[in-house]
């Protein structure tokens, strides 16, 4: 599917922004989702040359917004040679067209925009499937207008066949058919998933899925605990799919960590259904890591839409450890409003690694599997093996007398037949 943002030459394309302070909404919810509007533009690489905003009770049906404003914000855009105008909720196909007419460019809403810098981001194929599923099913309903001039063809037997299936037809009935085809391909992706998580779970490792708002620093988390090397940007979803690392603890346990997607106010159902193969991680997981940036002043604004979207795909009682990212921009720490509501969370800075002892300290409490207390006693000509007990071991203490080692560790169950010979007697 082309780019939904298209310039017939090289210069960035120039876009107005529109919003609308509705009666649910205050002025300053307004400010802050075209804030936020302003910085998703900036990423899929525009312009942006002014914006506008209307109060009103509820949203016209033909136009969003009021005809007399439309046509106002429609002078100015024609006057500064804008090239796309993108409202900040989502138009239904009737209004895109209404509103073309009126601006004379293109129209786009949030919905559009966010497609578009996920077709710009996904690196992988199972991310351009998932991708390029959401972007046709937004497309789907809005194919009218771009097959209007169209007549229908003439059917195969010439005129006694009468009219054949119209280009808008064929259209729909080609994107239902690679619709089907990509739901098959990710359907193979959820089964190549649930393979990897049997074999994840026959080495009883467990997975902390990583999640938060977009640009809160889960990727630059995961680069600092794994060494790992997923790109982190200054920018909204600067990584869309999923990293998955192994991280060890210091009480010598494995961990699964994955970065997944980061999440956003008003996303798309779409996305969040065509990336659910991708968030089948989030909904597997035994421990969820929200990272939040503290220094952001509707942090808990954010945290509420993630909640939003945990609670859309199922997750929402899985276990979570808050952690309170970007603290190195906060001379003062955490708000005390923030500290008061999530009492047993931890404050850390990924870029600097300033608080990241406690949160592996934390991880390795929440993460605790069940394992069984021996007490051995290994010959120390038998080095192989006392390695492979601080290998996979907790050692509580360990005391070297004469030709023999005497250990005390806790053991996860799967690894204690190993150690057996080796158990002191009552």
């Amino acid at each position: 599917m082309k780019s939904l943002i298209q310039t017939r030459d090289t210069r960035s394309v120039r876009v107005y922004l529109v919003g609308v302070e509705l009666k649910t909404r205050t002025a300053a919810d307004v400010r802050e989702s075209l804030a936020e509007l302003t910085e998703l533009a900036e990423t899929a690489g525009t312009q942006i040359i002014g914006e506008g905003t209307q109060k009103m009770a509820v949203p016209v049906a033909a136009t969003y917004i009021g005809p007399g404003k439309a046509t106002e914000f429609a002078t100015f855009c024609k006057a500064n040679d804008v090239d796309t105008v993108i409202f900040d909720d989502e138009l239904s196909p009737a209004q895109t067209r209404n509103l073309e007419k009126i601006f004379g460019c293109k129209i786009m809403d949030r919905t559009a925009l966010i497609l578009e810098i996920f077709g710009q981001r996904a690196r992988t194929r199972e991310g351009k499937l998932q991708i390029e599923h959401a972007q046709l099913q937004y497309l789907l309903p809005r194919l009218t207008r771009f097959w209007s001039h169209l007549s229908r063809q003439r059917g195969s037997t010439g005129s006694i066949g009468g009219e054949g299936e119209s280009q808008l037809e064929a259209d729909r009935r080609k994107i239902s058919e690679r619709l089907e085809k990509i739901a098959s391909e990710l359907d193979i992706v959820r089964r190549q998933r649930e393979t990897q998580r049997a074999g994840r779970q026959r080495s009883e490792w467990p997975l902390a899925s990583i999640v938060g708002y977009t640009n809160a620093g889960k990727s630059t988390l995961l680069n600092r605990l794994t060494g790992a090397t997923v790109l982190a940007e200054d920018k909204l979803f600067a990584t869309l799919d999923p990293t998955t690392r192994r991280l060890r603890l210091p009480t010598k346990q494995n961990v699964l960590l994955t970065d997944t997607v980061g999440f956003i106010k008003k996303l798309p159902h779409g996305l969040v259904e065509a990336f659910k193969a991708t968030l089948e991680e989030v909904v597997q997981a035994d421990l969820l890591l929200h990272v939040v940036d503290a220094s952001h002043p509707l942090a808990a604004e954010q945290i509420d839409a993630v909640n939003t979207v945990l609670m859309e795909i199922g997750a929402a009682e899985k276990p979570v450890l808050m952690v309170f990212n970007k603290v190195d921009q906060l001379p003062g720490g955490v708000s005390p409003q923030l500290r008061e509501r999530y009492p047993n969370s931890v404050s850390i800075s990924a870029k600097t690694g300033a608080g990241i002892v406690p949160l592996l300290a934390e991880l390795g409490t929440q993460l605790r599997p069940i394992r069984e207390f021996l007490d051995l006693r290994v010959p120390q000509e038998k080095a192989a093996l006392i390695a492979r007990i601080h290998a996979v071991g907790q050692v509580v203490s360990s005391r070297y007398t004469g030709k023999n080692a005497r250990f005390k560790v806790r053991i996860p169950p799967h690894l204690v037949d190993e150690f057996t010979p080796y158990v002191v007697g009552e």
